[in-house]
């Protein structure tokens, strides 16, 4: 079985953290490792390292081979342009269908928490059979609610299909994305629906036949690229076509046209989150809503439901009275704002472009 972590974001939300220089998923919000070395960490021993391919910007291509020295060289690949997930999915799946096209594979990213680890890697390990055996299928990993978030995408499920041991695959109905705050309580009420992390299991050879089928424009340009390339001539083929590929998400290219019969849903509670802003970083970490969650040299008194990180050596922050705040310190930039407006993070990094403050971004 192989496996795909995209490590391709900027990540804005955690501004001032991550930088175009160094996207958050090459920082150590989470201990002393990235969240990409904890991605990549918690699949093994079940994978091996040249099981284990990157997707991610042919910036970061350096950064990822310093952070994680055991995976190939060839196992980075690095995209010469940004053009959303729609296209990167399709590259990375017709590569892999050139030297393994029956065989299971999982996509994952490099910005998440996974807490339940065995229970992660076991779930994968039953997936991965199923859609080695029913060559025709996705398997969709989605997570049991916590809350009724809308800032998630939403999974229907249907009625029981199979169960492979204490493995249940239930029938897909759809997907439901962001809903607004009354139908997300609706889902969150409703045992059908679960939350859509992005994590799914299928063979390279289905997926090429669902863009080829869905996205024959993204499909002929990456089959253009893998087809007629050998190992030294891929990346000059990649730099020349990739930037004909349309910008456009995955959902919309395949998935939201896929029939629901050639998909599984497999719901469960592996103690993810999705820690790709403040807000849900804090959410990830704390163990009560009231917890403040902080690093480095941080000094707290009466205060509650705070995220304090401090990122600048020799100097103590200190925090008195706060509450549902967000303060993180780094060597240029501190920011103050309250958990509930950390959307507004990405608004006002995108307007320093093209001012002062552009070297920020």
């Amino acid at each position: 079985m192989k496996a795909v972590i995209f490590a391709g974001g900027v990540g804005t939300r955690l501004w001032p953290l991550s930088r175009k220089k160094s996207p958050k998923q090459f920082e150590k919000i989470i201990g002393n490792k990235s969240t990409l070395q904890l991605a990549v960490e918690r699949l093994y021993p079940d994978f091996k390292p040249e099981d284990i391919f990157i997707s991610t910007g042919i910036a970061y291509v350096e950064l990822v081979a310093q952070q994680l020295s055991e995976i190939p060289k060839e196992n980075i690949m690095g995209e010469p342009c940004k053009r959303d997930v729609g296209p990167a999915v399709a590259y990375v799946m017709a590569y892999l269908a050139k030297k393994f096209p029956g065989e299971a594979v999982i996509i994952l990213w490099s910005d998440h928490l996974v807490k339940e680890e065995e229970k992660f890697k076991h779930i994968v390990t039953i997936a991965g059979q199923i859609a080695e055996t029913e060559k025709n299928k996705i398997v969709f990993i989605g997570h049991r609610p916590r809350f009724a978030s809308e800032n998630l995408g939403w999974i229907e499920t249907g009625v029981e299909i199979q169960r492979i041991g204490d493995v249940s695959f239930k029938a897909f109905r759809g997907f439901k994305y962001k809903p607004d705050k009354a139908i997300a309580l609706q889902y969150f009420n409703d045992s059908k629906y679960c939350w859509n992390i992005g994590y799914f299991v299928t063979t390279p050879a289905f997926i090429c036949s669902i863009y080829k089928k869905y996205s024959p424009e993204i499909y002929q340009i990456a089959e253009k690229i893998i087809s007629e390339s050998n190992n030294s001539s891929l990346q000059d083929r990649l730099n020349i076509y990739y930037k004909e590929m349309p910008e456009i998400n995955f959902d919309n290219a395949v998935l939201e046209q896929l029939d629901p019969n050639y998909a599984y849903v497999i719901a469960d509670d592996i103690g993810w989150s999705d820690v790709g802003a403040w807000e849900a970083l804090k959410e990830a970490l704390e163990e009560k809503r009231e917890d403040n969650i902080t690093r480095g040299e941080v000094l707290l008194r009466d205060s509650k439901d705070s995220l304090v990180y401090n990122y600048q050596d020799g100097k103590l922050v200190v925090g008195i009275d706060l509450e549902d705040l967000l303060v993180v310190n780094t060597e240029d930039v501190l920011l103050v704002s309250r958990k509930t407006s950390v959307g507004k993070i990405k608004k006002l990094v995108e307007g320093f472009n093209g001012t002062v403050h552009e070297k920020l971004t």
